[in-house]
């Protein structure tokens, strides 16, 4: 993977982005804080993320982060990076699959690939689709899927006059 994959300019237009396009994100450990942040921020309480003796008795074995908590870190890994900062107008859909148990400890990072993009003039951009996968510390891919973002173009020079 070339240097420019593992450190993307920020803030590209849609112009910028070529298909096969791949970065890679700074890593992030999944603690306890995270977990119990999470539920209290969405409501999530299932015994499953913030009940230790319970989770004992689950096929897991222990207390797992909430699927969506993956999603959300994912999302924020990605920020790090900054492609889009500044030029993403709209995140229009995401096809997602949780595909393993994010643990507590757990050290994530995502790889993101641009698969498509088409030009998307009405809507004021164009529409560039990313292959995201969220993979830890063994290499797992702990969920993967589709982001689906609505990029501003380039703006046009201005007219001297």
């Amino acid at each position: 993977m070339s240097q420019d994959a593992m450190v993307p300019q920020r803030g590209r237009y849609f112009e910028e982005f070529e298909k096969g396009f791949t970065w890679v994100t700074p890593a992030r450990t999944i603690t306890e804080h995270d977990i119990g942040a999470f539920a209290g921020l969405s409501g999530d309480f299932n015994p499953l993320h913030t009940d230790r003796e319970f989770a004992k008795t689950t096929q897991f074995g222990e207390r797992i982060a909430h699927g969506m908590l993956g999603l959300s870190v994912a999302t924020g890994l990605v920020h790090h990076v900054g492609p889009v900062d500044g030029t993403a107008i709209a995140f229009l859909g995401v096809d997602w699959k949780f595909r393993k148990a994010i643990l507590i400890g757990d050290t994530i990072h995502a790889i993101i690939k641009v698969t498509d993009k088409r030009e998307s003039k009405p809507m004021g951009g164009g529409v560039i689709g990313f292959d995201v996968r969220v993979v830890n510390q063994d290499g797992d891919v702990v969920q993967k899927g589709v982001w689906t973002l609505l990029v501003r173009m380039r703006p046009l020079p201005a007219e001297g006059g």
